[in-house]
């Protein structure tokens, strides 16, 4: 499993024009599930996540961690993380998670963070979607399990 957290202001994920879900300061989390994911690596990133110590504190270190500043996470999925370009020009996506395996461990994922953090929003698996954010720092995390 893989998973890119950004920082930011505020994100969104839309289809056909219309915001299926939106968060403001808190993390945007691009996840991607590979063929041998299970629900115990799901448990591990999600622990890494809402622990990393991401945000500044009264003296500017970064020693706040999501929870800590009542932050929100967009979580949207996304198989090409396990896109492999050693081979020609053309992305190979066979490490990928077969779609049925990916969403079902994408909304496992969801579901462990709802548990834990009160705002939680979500892409819809599958779809072609628009994302939009603003970046902050930009401090940009890649997690793997």
């Amino acid at each position: 499993m893989k998973a890119v957290i950004q920082r930011v202001l505020n994100a969104s994920v839309s289809i056909d024009n219309t915001i299926i879900g939106s968060i403001d300061r808190g993390y945007l989390v691009l996840l991607g599930v590979g063929a041998e994911d299970t629900k115990e690596k799901a448990d591990y990133i999600v622990k890494k996540l809402l622990n990393l110590r991401l945000f500044a504190d009264e003296n500017d270190k970064t020693n706040l961690s999501v929870r800590d500043v009542n932050g929100s996470l967009l979580i949207v999925s996304q198989f090409t993380l396990y896109a492999d370009c050693r081979k020609g020009n053309r992305p190979s996506f066979t490490d990928a998670g077969s779609p049925e395996l990916a969403e079902e461990l994408y909304e496992y994922f969801i579901e462990t963070c709802k548990k834990e953090i009160a705002a939680v929003a979500h892409g819809s698996f599958g779809a072609h979607m628009k994302v939009a954010l603003v970046n902050d720092g930009p401090f940009t995390i890649l997690l793997e399990a």
